[in-house]
């Protein structure tokens, strides 16, 4: 289990939820349907072209917006047979990217999706729980970067392990499993069940910040 690739797990979870619930379903990033994440999935890992304005900001990002929007109109069994087929060659196939930003990906969307539609969260397996944390433990000062007026740590529930995300004072605490830490860092804050602590201004500063890319 330790060299498993949770990416090529969570991958075929966001698959048959895509094609349990149908193009239209609704997703937290609204106002996505199930048809738009599907399109920016396929764009992310195959439009090497575009691809990079799903990150970079400006002129890049509204070509890559053109793009997602003119690949949803393709038949929605075509866009999750591309996203269940697996990463293509390049990239994408990279173990480090699928450890890491892939794993995130694949591991957010569904939830995404199963969140909107009144599914709930997942129980992770423990051996995923470590692989999620260890991600969360790379570089969250990026996802945390517009905090402004708080330091920042990281607990994972029911554990002593603690990082700090954001240097600064007054300091406040977010604590959940690794997963629902994930979310939160993605901006997921009303979707991810985990406990926030410290100073009422800490946290109010917290509550107030945008957090993700």
């Amino acid at each position: 289990m330790a060299d498993l690739l949770f990416d090529a797990v969570e991958r075929p979870e966001l698959c048959d939820l895509f094609e349990r619930l149908g193009p239209e379903a609704p997703t937290l990033l609204k106002p996505w349907t199930t048809r738009d994440l599907a399109a920016h999935l396929v764009l992310r890992e195959r439009d090497y072209l575009a691809g990079p304005g799903l990150v970079l900001p400006g002129a890049w990002s509204h070509f890559a917006e053109q793009r997602r929007r003119a690949l949803k109109l393709s038949d929605f069994a075509k866009l999750i047979a591309a996203i269940r087929s697996g990463p293509p060659v390049g990239f994408f196939r990279v173990e480090w990217v699928r450890r890491f930003p892939s794993l995130n990906e694949f591991f957010v969307h569904p939830e995404d999706v199963r969140r909107a539609n009144g599914l709930g969260p997942r129980t992770s397996a423990p051996t995923l729980d470590e692989a999620l944390w260890g991600n969360v433990s790379r570089a969250p000062w990026f996802l945390a970067r517009r905090l402004r007026g708080a330091g920042l740590e990281l607990q994972w529930a029911g554990t002593a392990r603690t990082l700090r995300a954001r240097r600064g004072d007054p300091i406040a605490r977010i604590a959940g499993p690794p997963g629902e830490l994930l979310m939160y860092l993605f901006g997921r804050q009303a979707a991810a069940q985990v406990e926030v602590s410290g100073s009422a201004a800490a946290v109010e500063a917290v509550r107030c910040a945008r957090f993700g890319m």
